[in-house]
């Protein structure tokens, strides 16, 4: 049977509120006491209510963390920021998988406000009209990590992804190239009103035609950038340049140029936009914009920590700083 706060009570000789406030770590029992509740725990094998504890004090000490996609390499390493930051502030995790499906992702939400998360960290490609509605009534604090609400209404972490893929669009341009661009879905609020908008207007800025063949949105990442790459290749103005809205792009353009024959980056450069691992596994590896993925969910974890805690918030929308690491893929 299940070994109770009373059975512990019992076995010491002591009060359910003395074990309690051992479990709690309250400095206000006697170091003898504590010494022979905390043997009796070891003894007995007490683990302490989770949900009884949460009702008793209003909280659960556990953050719901919401991810589009587990089999992306880019959220591993935001999750772990998260992890290790709720670790720290002796939060639990739970963690759901929405397969970019808004309908997912509002059951998702609904599961976690019934389960009494006390927060949520969510990472979604697109805040839709029914999601942010859910987020604005939630009766917990919500913070987007590597996801833009363009309202600014919920709180969030990101970097300036305008002014980072302007930057990487200019360097590209600056050695004399004919730079493409291929991103994810267009519905993607990062895509659309950062990326693409960026990219037009370093062309602009560079005084050059600004070519809509030259910018590709792809369903599916790696298979997407393969035959996009193949189907350039007879376009009247061929790219000696590509920029990839992810790692997964950059690999299939890789790919498809190396199937053509097309050395990397000798005839062609590529720049890619995150630095997963997946950027120094690649031959030739990666030039990339560097995207602060652990500092992102590290930051949206203790941003979410403040609200729970209720402290005083001085910034609700943290922007990171970013970098660009010029590697293989791109000439020295």
């Amino acid at each position: 049977m299940t070994v109770t706060i009373y059975d512990v009570a019992r076995e010491a000789s002591v009060s359910m509120a003395t074990v309690s406030r051992v479990v709690n770590g309250n400095p206000n029992v006697k170091p003898a006491t504590r010494k022979r509740v905390l043997e009796v725990i070891e003894r007995l094998g007490y683990r302490p209510n989770a949900v009884a504890r949460g009702l008793a004090s209003k909280r659960t000490t556990t953050v719901g963390v919401i991810i589009p996609d587990i089999s992306n390499n880019i959220y591993a390493e935001l999750v772990r920021g998260i992890e290790d930051i709720a670790t720290m502030y002796k939060y639990n995790i739970f963690l759901a998988n929405t397969d970019q499906k808004e309908s997912t992702l509002l059951r998702v939400i609904d599961t976690m406000l019934g389960k009494q998360v006390d927060g949520i960290v969510l990472m979604t490609d697109e805040v839709t009209k029914a999601v942010k509605e859910v987020m604005e009534t939630s009766p917990v604090p919500i913070v987007l990590a590597g996801s833009v609400d363009q309202s600014a209404t919920i709180p969030s972490v990101n970097i300036n992804y305008f002014d980072a893929m302007y930057e990487a669009t200019s360097l590209l341009l600056q050695r004399n190239n004919t730079v493409a661009l291929i991103v994810g879905p267009k519905e993607y609020t990062i895509n659309s009103e950062y990326k693409i908008k960026a990219y037009k207007k370093a062309i602009q800025d560079a005084g050059i035609n600004y070519r809509a063949n030259l910018v590709v949105a792809v369903k599916s990442g790696y298979e997407g950038a393969i035959t996009t790459v193949d189907e350039m290749r007879t376009a009247v103005v061929k790219p000696t340049a590509y920029i990839a809205g992810s790692d997964e792009i950059a690999l299939g353009i890789i790919h498809g140029l190396q199937d053509n024959g097309v050395r990397v980056p000798e005839d062609v450069e590529v720049i890619s936009f995150e630095d997963t691992k997946l950027a120094q596994m690649v031959r030739p590896k990666l030039s990339s914009v560097v995207l602060p993925l652990y500092d992102i969910g590290a930051v949206a974890m203790r941003l979410l920590t403040k609200f729970m805690d209720k402290e005083k918030i001085e910034e609700q929308h943290v922007i990171l700083p970013y970098r660009i690491e010029l590697r293989d893929s791109t000439k020295q």
